[in-house]
């Protein structure tokens, strides 16, 4: 597995897919912040990274697509799967591999985010709400470890990667606010809305955001993970 991740990493930082989605990231997510009417904090007049995690889902929406979209895609096409299926690694360790490998490119750009939060506190005089821009950052990460796993399991199904990123996005999309926008329709009987939005990722997210991780969120993000992650294991093994 450690292989598949050096090998992943490698082909990352060997082009500019690496580079280019961490900076597009940061990039956009910085004019949100700080820029832009209306979001930026020099606007609000206080310090607050909301606006940087409100966008930062939907940021993500396009850009873990775009990274896991050759992830099996270009096995396929380049005829580097049946390599793979005669080197001595379980499946599971290919797809873990490829998922780990994800992970720690979208932590790399996190941590690169840090640089806003000391902005903010040296701007901030009352100081900032660092129990909630924790619980945030740990949402936002299993939030993209959700989205790396649709990615590689969208990757999975086809050899056009183009097609993999569309699927994959929408995919992402439905899984982050469908639901959540269903749950406010009042059609619903009283307190259904509330169980359809459990079923979404936003609702989980924004508990976790508010600074207090409760253990039924992190089974959701969890469950959603190793949910998706079974699919593509079972979908490379028909290969």
């Amino acid at each position: 597995m450690f292989t598949i991740i050096k090998k992943e990493l490698r082909q990352f930082f060997s082009g500019l897919l690496g580079y280019l989605t961490m900076g597009v990231f940061l990039l956009i997510t910085g004019l949100v912040l700080f820029v832009i009417p209306g979001s930026g904090i020099l606007d609000a007049g206080y310090a607050s990274m909301d606006a940087f995690f409100g966008a930062a889902p939907y940021i993500m929406l396009f850009l873990i697509p775009a990274i896991t979209m050759k992830s099996f895609s270009e096995e396929y096409r380049n005829g580097t799967f049946e390599i793979l299926k005669t080197s001595p690694i379980t499946i599971r360790s290919l797809v873990l591999g490829k998922f780990f490998a994800g992970i720690i490119l979208v932590t790399m750009t996190l941590l690169c985010t840090l640089v806003y939060v000391f902005s903010i506190v040296a701007l901030s005089t009352d100081g900032i709400d660092s129990g909630g821009i924790m619980g945030s950052y740990v949402g936002l990460l299993l939030l993209c470890g959700i989205y790396t796993a649709i990615g590689l399991f969208t990757s999975s199904l086809q050899q056009n990667a183009v097609a993999a990123f569309l699927l994959s996005a929408f995919l992402c999309y439905v899984a982050y606010s469908l639901f959540s926008s269903l749950a406010t329709i009042e059609a619903w009987k009283v307190g259904w809305g509330y169980y359809v939005s459990l079923v979404g990722i936003q609702y989980h997210f924004e508990n976790v955001s508010k600074g207090f991780i409760d253990s039924r969120d992190l089974v959701y993000f969890l469950s959603a993970i190793a949910f998706f992650l079974y699919l593509t294991i079972q979908k490379i093994k028909l290969k």
